[in-house]
């Protein structure tokens, strides 16, 4: 009886392994791995943005309705649950996505108004923020792209024979990916300009 229960465990190890259970693990693995990796970058902007205000706010603090907009795409944005659950369901994937787009929207507007003024542009601590700012937005765009790809592959080895019975059978569905209405403008970092005011005449 041992010697039967082991055999039959040798064979299903086998037939798992043959109709691409293993490689499902793998593929589900480095979704969550860079889905972590997006959520870790766009967390990263969201905490850039209190201080790249706050000094905006001492040189222009009359740009309100720009700085209101800001804040508040921000706390809609952390006002999304964010849970290893939000990446497989499409509405919430696409709430959070919409949310993130806005955020993206609200800080490019903030960036031209800050144009508007020499002497923030030359603030030291306007400047490094907003080189950390592009250097986030370029990690963004990074992550999702490694997200997209590694989802891609996922839904292809899902979907895919003999695998898709696998998956069929131990309940692994398809898994929604960044649907981008404007993937240039998204990927494109908020323009950031280094050079030093005019000086006066």
């Amino acid at each position: 009886m041992k010697r039967f229960r082991l055999l039959l465990a040798f064979i299903l190890v086998t037939l798992l392994s043959g109709c691409g259970y293993n490689q499902i693990q793998v593929n589900d693995e480095q979704v969550k791995a860079s889905w972590a990796e997006v959520l870790n970058q766009y967390k990263r902007r969201a905490d850039l943005i209190p201080n790249l205000v706050q000094v905006v706010q001492g040189y222009a603090s009359h740009e309100k309705e720009v700085l209101t907009r800001v804040t508040e795409a921000r706390a809609k944005v952390a006002g999304i649950q964010v849970t290893p659950e939000l990446a497989n369901d499409p509405q919430a994937l696409a709430r959070f996505q919409s949310a993130q787009g806005e955020l993206s929207g609200a800080l490019s507007r903030l960036l031209v108004v800050a144009e508007n003024y020499p002497n923030l542009k030359a603030d030291t601590g306007f400047r490094d923020l907003q080189a950390q700012l592009e250097g986030t937005e370029n990690r963004i765009t990074v992550a999702r792209n490694r997200y997209i790809q590694a989802v891609e592959t996922y839904n292809v080895g899902v979907r895919t024979f003999p695998n898709n019975l696998t998956a069929m059978i131990f309940g692994y569905p398809t898994k929604p990916s960044f649907t981008v209405e404007n993937e240039a403008a998204l990927a494109t970092p908020p323009k950031v300009d280094f050079a030093p005011p005019a000086a006066p005449r």
